[in-house]
């Protein structure tokens, strides 16, 4: 019975996986090619800034919620009590989103002026408040979180060939995105209450407390992570205009999805290295080497025929208009083989010989470090510049991990042999 809803889960986040891949990749060379750079920055620039509240109504109760769930799934009662928590914390943080929003909206030219498309684009944070993948992945039920999401994916794909014809419907893809994020959510609700038998329970002051104690950890190393993703952007916006964001954010999301390449990859390894690490140390070495002499020749070689064939691509996806959009792309490409030599070092590594302390160091330092550097580069060099200090970031975060990792790794090799040799002496 456990392996077939395992077979079923890893199916079900497998499809959810491919559609994630394949859609926008539909969707986005049409719409750049639309809406041309300054509509498209535009959006981007929204999206980037609404991010922020994503983050903010989730609260790490993704992962906190999630275990709590698991561990209660067969307590009707005490799931009910956890959903109920949740969801009051979260709708109460989008109150205080909306309110923080609107604030900042309304004190500075910059968001002011095109007011009516971040509250348009907001509506993705009511999808995703609405939406509690948490319980379904705490109710291991992850086929609802696949359908839901790819229902909400294709109803945007479709609309936006139907709705979006030129650059003055640009405030269409706010809205379809919304709908559809939130039509997902309310049918999640639905499901819940119907399918899984839970009853809303006004929840007292102290298990609301008691949540958002739990989620709290968790959320201030999401933040950190957001904040090293959507900055640049943000930067990018407030020093240049939205021409330059739609040329930045169209090389992003290309080298984004260069990126995505590994993480099937990455989390397979994760568990094997896992266990060899506990078993011999050496071994898992050996088998970290293994993966980098492989892996960066086959990220150099394809990385090596994207700059060659850059331009060709960046037409071909995105059309002449984003021919600036070349120089980026080139730049970014070195990022894909930096993150994946980081998370050899840090995720396989450090993250598993129990030292997540210096991981989460050295994001919080990257991220600092970025707020200084970017708006300089991006000042003085434009995008140019944006691409550059996300580049010398990553390189910063390549030496961390190494270094972290490799002391480590050595101290543990020398305890290895020395509780080897005092079993041999035994």
């Amino acid at each position: 019975m456990k392996h077939s809803r395992l077979l079923e889960n890893f199916i079900s986040l497998s499809t959810l996986q491919v559609a994630n891949y394949i859609l926008p990749l539909i969707t986005l060379p049409y719409l750049v090619r639309v809406l041309g750079p300054e509509k498209f920055g535009l959006i981007a620039f929204a999206q980037a800034f609404i991010g922020y509240f994503n983050i903010l109504t989730d609260y790490g109760f993704n992962l906190s919620a999630t275990r709590d769930i698991s561990i209660n799934r067969k307590d009707n009662d005490k799931v009910s009590e956890i959903f109920s928590s949740v969801i009051i914390i979260k709708f109460g943080l989008l109150i205080l989103s909306l309110f923080v929003m609107t604030l900042i909206i309304f004190s500075f030219d910059k968001f002011r002026s095109e007011w009516p498309i971040y509250y348009l684009t907001f509506g993705m944070v009511i999808g995703q408040v609405l939406f509690p993948v948490w319980f379904f992945q705490g109710m291991e039920k992850m086929k609802y979180i696949t359908f839901l999401n790819i229902l909400a994916r294709i109803i945007f794909t479709i609309s936006i060939f139907i709705f979006v014809k030129n650059a003055s419907d640009f405030l269409y893809v706010p809205i379809l995105s919304s709908l559809g994020s939130i039509v997902a959510g309310i049918l999640a609700f639905w499901i819940v209450f119907k399918d899984f038998g839970v009853k809303f329970r006004m929840p007292d002051f102290e298990r609301v407390k008691f949540h958002l104690k739990e989620g709290w950890y968790i959320f201030i190393s999401q933040v950190n992570i957001t904040f090293f993703n959507n900055t640049n952007i943000i930067i990018l916006g407030i020093f240049a205009n939205n021409i330059s964001v739609g040329y930045y954010s169209a090389a992003e999301k290309l080298v984004r999805a260069v990126i995505s390449l590994q993480v099937p990859v990455v989390n397979s390894i994760y568990p094997a290295m896992s266990r060899l690490l506990k078993e011999d140390i050496n071994k898992a070495v050996n088998f970290g080497k293994k993966l980098l002499i492989y892996g960066i020749p086959i990220y150099l070689i394809f990385i090596g025929v994207c700059i060659f064939f850059s331009g060709e691509i960046i037409v071909l996806l995105f059309g002449d208009n984003f021919e600036s959009s070349e120089i980026i792309f080139k730049i970014l490409l070195i990022i894909p083989i930096t993150i994946f030599i980081n998370n050899i070092y840090g995720t396989q590594f450090l993250i598993n010989i129990g030292h997540s302390d210096k991981f989460s160091k050295i994001i919080i330092m990257s991220g600092l470090s970025n707020l200084i550097l970017c708006p300089i580069m991006t000042y003085f060099f434009g995008y140019i510049g944006t691409s550059l200090s996300w580049v010398i970031i990553e390189i910063f975060v390549l030496c961390g991990m190494y270094y972290y990792a490799t002391k480590y790794i050595e101290g543990l090799k020398l305890k290895y042999i020395f509780n080897l040799g005092s079993k041999y002496e035994r």
